[in-house]
């Protein structure tokens, strides 16, 4: 049996304790699993998507409650970006896509390349498998979203994310009304490819604004074919066909993918370009994910519910303050 095969097998526990606890999306996302191929040769880095992002998903981004719980131990740090919120040359719970810029040299010249940063979206993600409360999830349409409602802000996804992709905000979230000095401390925030977009029949935002055509999306099969296609016409170099095992976010570059990973600045928030195992390809990792699965599932379920009081909670506080 395929390690993939075997995964989803025994993680179909856990999927099914989680039903009705996952948003309705999970259940009626299209089959169709779509992927996005970003053409490096045309970013000129202007920042278009960036803002488009920023603005498509301003409704969203956390509004925290301070001052914040302190943290049991006293070593876990709260992690804040409510006061840089304009923060755009890394990812941030405020900002899920940014531009990273390398000037490189290659075949005797000097070239710039800019790369659109954001989630990868694989295919089998660590994030999902591994996400202790069911918060992380990988939808039919390839879509890799958090649910901020049940979301405790652990962090687990971030740890096993072979980009590290994902971002805390502290004091925001389902943990202030559970344990706040013990469960999470905030929420993780990333991109979710504009699901509500695409669940309309819409794209990204960011696809939408580019004003040099410099990304595609469709059926993984025809983007991965169109990548090959691409790369053939320029003698270019592809990232994000088989790192992690696959992603749905397709990069094409005019010069090789480890020069660019020596010349981006790199960090936190700020994601690599180097080469990636299949994290979920591992033994371990897949008996991991098989135990967990029905903890998490039941776990989600919980936290649902709870979400849900909250949500009813803060309602009637707003009806008596209104």
């Amino acid at each position: 049996m395929k390690r993939r095969t075997f995964f989803k097998t025994l993680g179909a526990a856990g999927m099914a304790a989680a039903a009705g606890a996952m948003p309705a999306a999970a259940s009626e996302a299209p089959v169709q699993e779509l992927a996005t191929l970003f053409d490096l040769s045309r970013c000129i880095g202007c920042g278009a998507c960036v803002e488009a992002c920023r603005e498509a998903n301003a409704d969203r981004y956390p509004e925290p409650k301070k001052p914040f719980p302190p943290m049991l131990p006293p070593r876990v740090n709260a992690e804040d970006f409510s006061d840089r919120r304009d923060v755009d040359d890394r990812l941030t719970p405020y900002n899920w896509l940014y531009i990273q810029s390398a000037v490189v040299q290659y075949n005797g010249r000097e070239v710039e390349v800019n790369v659109p940063r954001r989630c990868m979206h694989c295919q089998n993600p660590p994030c999902a498998a591994l996400c202790p409360w069911g918060a992380a999830h990988r939808l039919k349409n390839g879509v890799v979203s958090i649910d901020s409602e049940i979301c405790l802000g652990g962090a687990k996804c971030r740890s096993v994310c072979p980009w590290s992709i994902p971002q805390r905000q502290t004091g925001v979230g389902l943990y202030l009304d559970l344990l706040p000095r013990y469960a999470g401390n905030g929420v993780m925030y990333k991109c979710d490819r504009c699901l509500a977009r695409l669940e309309q029949g819409g794209v990204p935002a960011c696809i939408e604004a580019c004003p040099e055509n410099a990304q595609t999306i469709g059926p993984r099969d025809e983007i991965v074919a169109k990548a090959h296609a691409l790369a053939r016409e320029m003698n270019g170099f592809i990232y994000g066909e088989h790192e992690n095992g696959g992603t749905n976010t397709i990069y094409v570059s005019p010069v090789p993918f480890e020069l660019l990973n020596q010349a981006v600045e790199t960090g936190k928030g700020r994601p690599h370009l180097g080469p990636v195992k299949d994290v979920m390809g591992s033994d371990d990792n897949l008996v991991k994910a098989a135990l967990a699965a029905p903890v998490a599932g039941v776990a989600a379920a919980f936290l649902k519910v709870r979400a849900g009081m909250r949500s009813e909670g803060e309602d009637e506080k707003e009806g008596r303050d209104g």
